[in-house]
């Protein structure tokens, strides 16, 4: 039996650029990185005495003898890609609800390829792993996503990821290096909440891969913020708070990409948050719904809790902090 934990994340800026439409020809960037926030995948060979082959436990249940009956697509095409032809048992449970903008589709890829390439007794890297799911996603199962959430899924921590044609395997993982003080003075000014709306992410990202070649100049000065942000991240004389600022330059610049990106009801969340002290956000992942971040000085961060408990009852804050360990392999029953 395997169990595996696999974290979601945060991003920051440069989003949309890690679509491939966009980074065959240009060079892409994104800031981002995952939380103490995890999906846990419990995998295991299913015993054949069961009336069914696999079995399987999500927000849905599935118990099927054919591997083609499954419903789920990732499970689905994660035991062809890896050949495993034995019976398998699968509970997925996590932290945050799918459909939240954190990452979750392709934590739960990631996560899952982990738990079979383990259970299958074989060692894969974190560039492995990111490619796998990667090319499993875009290439076999054709969802509309990009490709920054399966690498920060796999590696962890708060990283600059590259995308382009003259880099190995299309991606480049750099660390962000900075003191412990400055890590942890940017998370005490994050403040992330669950705006009870729900969207399926790829339909708000096939309108967006749809109109990135005419977008191209936006697209491009949302990459050059990943770098301004960490310049305000390592520089000795720059005020955090010009972070916050360059998040709502980045959220403007979003929104203006397509309609689909926000809704009345987010820009009126969006907007209470910003009245209340906020100093910039944004909403995560692809658009449409899911999770809010807002920069706000920690002294004025109960005005902005106050004002998002007065505005709607659904909104939730989800207290979190940076992790750096990404896809772990937390117990492995070897006997079993």
């Amino acid at each position: 039996m395997i169990l595996n934990k696999t974290p979601f994340r945060i991003s920051m800026f440069g989003g949309g650029s890690d679509y491939p439409i966009y980074y065959h020809e240009n060079q892409g960037a994104t800031l981002s990185t995952t939380i103490n926030k995890y999906c846990y995948i419990q995998t295991r060979y299913f015993p054949n005495i069961f009336n069914c082959k696999y079995r399987l436990r999500y927000h849905e249940r599935e118990e099927v003898n054919n591997l083609y009956d499954i419903k789920h697509p990732s499970v689905r095409e994660c035991i062809k890609y890896l050949n495993i032809d034995k019976g398998l048992e699968i509970v997925h449970t996590s932290d945050i609800p799918h459909r939240t903008g954190m990452g979750s589709s392709s934590a739960f890829t990631v996560g899952f390829m982990h738990s079979l390439y383990t259970l299958k007794g074989e060692t894969v890297s974190k560039r492995q792993l990111a490619a796998d799911a990667i090319h499993l996603e875009q290439n076999i199962i054709k969802e509309s996503v990009g490709s920054q959430d399966q690498i920060s899924a796999s590696y962890g921590g708060f990283n600059r990821i590259c995308f382009g044609n003259g880099i190995e395997n299309e991606f480049e993982v750099h660390p962000i290096k900075i003191s412990k003080y400055k890590l942890d003075n940017l998370q005490k000014h994050l403040m992330l909440f669950f705006t009870g709306y729900s969207r399926t992410a790829s339909d708000v990202a096939k309108e967006q891969i749809k109109i990135t070649p005419e977008k191209k100049k936006e697209i491009k000065r949302m990459v050059e913020m990943v770098d301004e942000g960490i310049d305000i991240l390592k520089g000795n004389n720059s005020d955090i708070s010009d972070f916050g600022k360059l998040l709502h330059e980045s959220w403007m610049l979003k929104k203006s990409l397509t309609n689909k990106i926000s809704t009345s009801e987010i820009d009126n969340i969006y907007n209470s948050g910003i009245k209340a002290s906020a100093l910039g956000g944004k909403l995560l992942g692809a658009g449409g719904g899911g999770c809010i971040l807002f920069f706000t000085k920690p002294e004025d961060q109960e005005k902005v809790r106050q004002k998002m408990k007065e505005l709607n009852q659904n909104i939730i804050e989800i207290p979190f902090k940076f992790e750096n360990q990404g896809s772990t392999i937390i117990y492995k029953d070897e006997e079993q």
